[in-house]
């Protein structure tokens, strides 16, 4: 299973958790803040700042709390956050990219080497796994959005690349530059999607055993804990099997 879905779940099982949820919600606010700051709070000519909001919603965050962190934008708030990649490699060579949010620089540089550390890992310099990786659009959409057939004929339409359903998703992939226009175009034919981002796909994938699995997981727990940490992509590659044995709550 590819380290980028992996983390879905993994969220998805996290997200039954209220502590989980909060910090999933200051997460949001801090990008919805930082968005309003940069392109103003006008969701309508402000793409990036539709997003984050669309994707708060996503996460059933309220109208108030999405409200709140617009008008913290306008209050001067998000002026010293700086967006920052970090890179490095986990146990058995996985390669893991790290999307940082933050006020901190050296705290969150410092944050991010120890966790490395911790889990037997190392930080590298920027661009030391990212040419890994390819910097595409994501569109995900609940299963209940279509069948398979429905889905893939949409997504031609709106001219998305390639589209990957289950029993529990549709998750649609398009060029990183199309992704504004793509999500759009779906949206006016399928409503509005559960989530639309760009990420990070691992061009090709590490398998690793059971230990190395559990010691990325952790890994990766680490990371998604920290405050400053918006997301998280890695190229680890486990069955489904073991993955579901490590992450059962």
């Amino acid at each position: 299973m590819a380290g980028h879905s992996q983390f879905k779940n993994i969220m998805h099982r996290k997200g039954r958790q209220d502590a989980v949820r909060s910090k999933i919600f200051s997460k949001l606010s801090k990008e919805i803040t930082v968005a309003a700051k940069m392109g103003g709070p006008d969701i309508n000519s402000n793409p990036r700042l539709r997003l984050a909001v669309q994707n708060a919603k996503a996460q059933s965050m309220p109208k108030d709390n999405i409200q709140r962190a617009i008008n913290k934008s306008q209050a001067g708030e998000g002026d010293n956050y700086e967006e920052i990649r970090y890179e490095g490699y986990g146990p058995a060579g996985v390669a893991v990219i790290v999307e940082v949010l933050t006020d901190n620089r050296n705290r969150s540089a410092s944050n991010v080497r120890s966790y490395f550390s911790k889990c037997g890992g190392s930080m590298g310099e920027t661009g030391s796994v990212a040419f890994m990786f390819d910097r595409i659009g994501e569109i995900v959409y609940p299963a209940a959005a279509g069948t398979a057939d429905t889905m893939l004929e949409a997504a031609i339409e709106a001219g998305a690349e390639d589209v990957q359903s289950d029993e529990s998703s549709h998750v649609i992939t398009c060029a990183f530059e199309d992704l504004g226009d793509v999500s759009k175009a779906l949206e006016e034919t399928l409503g509005e999607a559960e989530t639309v981002k760009a990420v990070w796909k691992p061009q090709t994938l590490t398998p690793v055993d059971a230990d190395k699995a559990q010691t990325m997981l952790k890994l990766i727990g680490l990371l998604e804990d920290d405050d400053d940490v918006q997301n998280v992509y890695s190229n680890f590659d486990v069955d489904e099997e073991t993955l579901a044995r490590l992450t059962a709550a």
